[in-house]
């Protein structure tokens, strides 16, 4: 597999060194230095590309990549408000797409069981709930894409909850997100329910990057031969 690498900070040199160990050649990488070289015919050279920028250029790289019609995995966190319009763009050029807030195995088990513990907890009010999420101080958006997930999960599940915010409570309906920012902290995520007994905590924990590098070549060999809009669920068979 050839990859098309965008964003070359700690993420991508894990991706980097995973997918060649694999034995897949990263053919173009594109950091700040170089943005100039990310055209149609430079990206059509690759089989896929894998995107981990920011928040500020995550949507037009994607957007460049979707008309260049090459197959994307993207990572970045922070734009999230335009990925309908990406996706559109990626259907419309007959192209795959695979977005995730999380690219780790474990997180996307642990999603999994979020939203199960969310379904029995929705039926025990005198549970609150609150989140907690630490990242190195690096981080460029807070709280992490992950505990969005985490957050939205939750809300569906239960229907009291009308909106997360990124503070402690202070109305009803308010699901608290903490973010912490502490080095050399790669994330952890924590979903706690309390009462006046008792506590319910479910906590992932990743000791490094590799989980979430790892994670993203697998999603780009999967996406390798399709069309389409996919997730981690599909990779994983969830």
């Amino acid at each position: 597999m050839r990859i098309a690498l965008i964003g070359y900070g700690k993420m991508g040199k894990a991706i980097e060194r995973i997918a060649v160990a694999k034995g897949h050649e990263i053919i173009l990488i594109i950091d700040l230095d170089n943005g100039f070289e990310m055209t149609a015919e430079n990206l059509r050279k690759a089989d896929v590309a894998i995107e981990f920028t920011g928040p500020a250029s995550a949507a037009a790289n994607l957007l460049t990549c979707a008309q260049a019609g090459i197959r994307t995995i993207s990572g970045s966190t922070g734009w999230l408000e335009q990925l309908d319009t990406i996706k559109n763009a990626f259907v419309k050029n007959g192209s795959a797409f695979l977005y995730a807030s999380n690219f780790s195995i474990g997180v996307n088990i642990f999603f999994e069981l979020n939203k199960k513990l969310a379904a029995l907890m929705v039926a025990h009010a005198e549970y609150a709930v609150e989140m907690t999420e630490i990242h190195h101080t690096q981080k460029k958006d807070a709280p992490s894409g992950t505990a969005i997930t985490l957050a939205e999960q939750v809300m569906k599940e239960i229907p009291s909850l009308k909106n997360w915010v990124n503070r402690s409570a202070q109305n009803p309906g308010e699901l608290p997100i903490l973010s912490k920012r502490l080095d050399p902290a790669p994330g952890t995520h924590e979903v706690k329910y309390f009462s006046a007994v008792d506590d319910i905590e479910i906590i992932h924990t990743a000791h490094n990057r590799e989980g979430f590098a790892g994670g993203a070549v697998l999603a780009a060999e999967y996406i390798l031969d399709k069309k389409g809009i996919f997730s981690m669920k599909d990779v994983l068979g969830f």
